[in-house]
This record gives structure tokens, C-alpha cells and sequence, in this order.
């Protein structure tokens, strides 16, 4: 039987801190990106837009966050599994390049149509 209850609860909070630490800590993109969060999610909140409208920039700027991770995960697999070079371990990295890409595209167009609204 698994663990429960607070145990369960901390521990899940170690983990999420210890991969949040490593994304910050080996991870460039990631680091620009919690740095470009830190500016515009306080922008969303003084801004004069609707709470619908704030709460759509601000998830937009957290979910490109959440693409990286996942793209960070998937390259760190791939590492370790092997360093060779291989088409599909070049594949699935570029595919999560392109992933974030697309997160990062998706929250332009939410604050641009936001902003001009």
C-alpha cells in the first residue's frame, strides 16, 4: 500500500520544489522565462481589464512555463537513455522545441487581443 495522507502531501511538495530547482538551476529557457513571468504576470494584475481577462494572461504566461518543464523532462530522458546522436531522440527534442514555441506564440496572441480589446 502507497503513502498517505500528509506524508504523501510533503512529499509531493519536495518533489515539485526539487524539479522546479533543477529547471531554474540547468535550464536557460526556463530561467528567461520565470524572469519574463515575474514581469508580466504583476502587469496582468494592475492592468484594467476584466478578472476573465487577467486571469487569461496570467495562465497564458504559467502555461508556457508548464510546456518548458515538460520539454526539459523529455530531453532529460532522452540524455539519459542515450547520448548518442539519433533521428528520433532529434525528433522528439525538436517536437518539444516546437511546443514551446507554440505555448510562447498562443500567449503572444492572448495579450496582444487582450491589450487591444
Amino acid at each position: 500500500m502507497g503513502r498517505k495522507g500528509i506524508t504523501h502531501l510533503i512529499d509531493a511538495i519536495v518533489y515539485t520544489a526539487r524539479g522546479l530547482y533543477a529547471a531554474v538551476i540547468r535550464e536557460t529557457a526556463f530561467k528567461l522565462e520565470v524572469i519574463m513571468a515575474t514581469l508580466m504576470i504583476p502587469l496582468a494584475l494592475l492592468t484594467h481589464h476584466t478578472n476573465t481577462g487577467k486571469a487569461l494572461l496570467i495562465t497564458s504566461v504559467l502555461f508556457v512555463l508548464v510546456i518548458e518543464l515538460i520539454n526539459s523532462a523529455i530531453e532529460a530522458t532522452i540524455d539519459r537513455i542515450s547520448m548518442d546522436h539519433h533521428q528520433l531522440a532529434r525528433i522528439a527534442k525538436d517536437m518539444g522545441s516546437a511546443a514551446v514555441f507554440i505555448s510562447i506564440l498562443m500567449t503572444a496572441v492572448i495579450w496582444m487581443f487582450i491589450w487591444l480589446d
